[in-house]
């Protein structure tokens, strides 16, 4: 079980229409395949999805510091010493879903290796979730069109709506239009990814506080501190921090500051071994967890459901599973399907699922 290589593999995949919301624009999939070999012949795969409006990562930043730094620190390592691989990643600050994506790699191994599927290793608590899906900036009749087609084609009845232009009004119009259209007949919550103040974030909740919404996500950016701690405290529904809690440590901060009553888990950036941490952190301190979505292509899906399927808590709410729906193909050989809203996770050891070498031939942009 010994760790023998570890592969950093750009690709390129575009998107169907380009995914809008406050901190950026995406057009192209322009990811990272991470792969780590064994010298039992086994492969673990895993997908690093650069955002650098977020996280300061680029597409080759990613590949640089994986094939020149990460991958001689694990190299020789057993995949059971994650926590020596964890020291030793962390050693290089930032670059979290680098880090993210070889833990990952290594957790699919272990189970391909043992002849087990990676959630069951993390707790084995159900088998699907129940999928959300994201909304990006457009008019209100065509972010309407798209939800009515999701829950016609997908049965996706949760919605994740962008907000966080101005004036605030453009958001709220959206947000409306979607509750009156559909009734209670579907779950919305808002993610304003630090678009707005924090006196914006408020005014806005209130022009929607009739709107039965299920959360607000990072509004406004936690740096303003005193002004964010004031909206939490003046909103009546959980506030989830996202961008902000890259690490179990800031999750602590944004949680006893104030700043934040409830957590996105993001496989991409805190991994299987990390987010094990913030999972636990958030459960003993008594807030609601949702697994969210980096934008991820369905390898980044499939990591993301075997996670949050594999607890009760993460498993409670649905999940931000597809985004990979706007891709114009990917690189698994047997794709992942929503069928009545749920996303079930791969069968199979490890993530159960399988790299096409004629598609990563095609999309891979390191020739």
């Amino acid at each position: 079980m010994k760790i023998t290589r570890v592969d950093a593999i750009p690709f390129a995949i575009p998107y169907t229409k380009p995914l809008k919301f406050a901190s950026g624009e995406v057009t192209d999939a322009e990811h990272v395949l991470v792969r780590v070999h064994t010298d039992d012949g086994v492969v673990g795969v895993a997908e690093a999805p650069p955002r650098p409006f977020t996280y300061g990562e680029t597409q080759a930043g990613i590949v640089a510091v994986i094939e020149r730094i990460f991958a001689p620190q694990v190299v020789g390592l057993t995949l059971t010493e994650r926590e020596v691989v964890g020291a030793r990643l962390s050693r290089t600050v930032g670059n979290p879903t680098a880090k993210s994506a070889v833990d990952m790699a290594i957790w699919d191994a272990l189970g391909r290796t043992l002849g087990l599927p990676v959630s069951d290793l993390l707790g084995g608590f159900t088998d699907r979730m129940r999928v959300s899906h994201m909304l990006g900036f457009d008019s209100p009749a065509a972010m309407v069109a798209e939800a009515e087609r999701m829950r016609d084609t997908f049965g996706i009845r949760t919605f994740k709506v962008k907000v966080g232009r101005r004036p605030v009004s453009l958001d709220t119009a959206v947000v409306r239009a979607l509750r009156e259209h559909f009734g209670d007949g579907v779950e919305l919550y808002v993610d304003g990814n630090r678009g707005w103040s924090a006196s914006e974030s408020l005014r806005a909740m209130k022009q929607m506080a009739d709107l039965d919404l299920l959360f607000a996500e990072e509004l406004c950016p936690a740096d303003d501190v005193l002004g964010r701690r004031r909206l939490v405290g003046q909103i009546d529904i959980p506030f989830i921090a996202d961008e902000s809690v890259p690490t179990p440590a800031d999750v602590t901060r944004e949680l006893l500051g104030g700043s934040a009553t409830a957590i996105s888990i993001k496989t991409a950036r805190t991994g299987f071994t990390q987010s094990q941490r913030v999972h636990h952190l958030a459960e003993g301190l008594g807030v609601e967890m949702v697994i969210g979505n980096q934008i991820d292509g369905q390898i980044g899906t499939a990591c993301a459901v075997a996670f949050g399927s594999a607890f009760a808590a993460t498993a409670r709410h649905a999940g931000e599973l597809s985004n990979f729906l706007d891709m114009s193909d990917d690189l698994l050989t047997e794709g992942l399907h929503i069928r009545d809203g749920v996303l079930r996770r791969p069968a199979g050891n490890g993530l159960g699922i399988e790299v096409d070498p004629d598609k990563l031939a095609r999309y891979r942009t390191d020739h």
